[in-house]
């Protein structure tokens, strides 16, 4: 199972999609949620060089937001 590091906010549709993948995938993560926290949103802008959630990191490898990480599942036949 890989260690699973998400970045988010409350209210974002696609981060709470995310999260229901990785919960039917059954694999357990981190999330950071950067809601109303601009230091937290500028780590993340650092290391992704994007600024939309979520962002979501497998094993420390940035895999992108939500329809890359979909994609990502979806090639990988994980579900």
């Amino acid at each position: 199972m890989p260690k699973v590091e998400i970045y988010s906010m409350g209210y974002c549709p696609y981060c709470i999609a995310a999260k229901r993948i990785l919960a039917k995938l059954g694999w357990e993560y981190r999330e950071v949620d950067i809601t109303g926290k601009p230091k937290l949103k500028s780590e993340m802008m650092k290391r992704t060089q994007r600024h939309t959630v979520p962002q979501i990191f497998l094993d420390k490898r940035h895999i992108g937001g939500f329809d890359d990480f979909s994609a990502y599942v979806q090639k990988k036949q994980l579900i």
